[in-house]
């Protein structure tokens, strides 16, 4: 979930900064520590949106940098069990799929990523047995986020599309369109019997 959250901390700046004013040179300080950065707490950090305050700046001997005690705001990504997310599959392998969410990418185990008996093709795809439903590089996805582990520099997300309502976008519409049909014949037969229920209640009765 993308989050705006305040931040309040020393930030060194570099001496190659110097030669900036002390408000650009603390952003572009932000921006190079930011530029790649996630934490567990905080989560992946999209973009410094503003450097809110700056104070004195602070030299420390044997250092060369400055350091400005700085409150700023970040845009973040963080993500959540049960979170839904869209995104693009990138890679096909044998035991599932990699999906590419922007900031992130998260991990589908081949039983997780449709309600059938899948297999993996030469052909870089995973199908389905009954449906003949494939998958495949650049396919975009809506999936939900069921298992998160923070081992390592970046979390491994795990992913299902294994419930109603997910799936490949294509598949998706697919499905609607089959509930609006049967949506629509459910209720013609509907009418139709209520017609013929009304018909009947409206003859007259024999005649003694």
């Amino acid at each position: 979930m993308f989050y705006l959250t305040e931040v309040e901390d020393y930030v060194r700046v570099d001496p190659k900064l110097f030669g900036l004013p002390t408000a650009e040179a603390v952003e572009q300080q932000l921006k190079d520590i930011y530029a790649d950065y996630y934490d567990e707490d905080l989560g992946k950090v999209i973009e410094v949106i503003e450097v809110l305050n700056i104070g004195e700046g602070v030299i420390i001997p044997g250092d060369g940098a400055a350091y400005y005690n700085s409150s700023f705001k970040l845009l973040v990504w963080r993500p959540e069990i049960q979170e839904l997310v869209y995104g693009e599959i990138s890679e096909i392998t044998n035991f599932g799929a990699f999906i590419e969410m922007g900031t992130m990418r998260g991990m589908i185990h081949i039983g997780q990523t449709m309600d059938d008996y899948v297999s993996f093709s030469k052909a870089n795809s995973l199908l389905g047995k009954a449906s003949k439903r494939s998958l495949k590089p650049g396919d975009l996805c809506l999936a939900r986020i069921v298992a998160l582990s923070h081992k390592g520099d970046e979390p491994k997300i795990g992913l299902t599309m294994r419930q109603p309502g997910l799936g490949k976008l294509d598949w998706i519409k697919e499905d609607q369109i089959k509930k609006e049909k049967a949506a629509k014949f459910a209720a013609k037969a509907a009418d139709k019997e209520a017609k013929g229920m009304k018909g009947k209640s409206g003859g007259k009765g024999d005649k003694k």
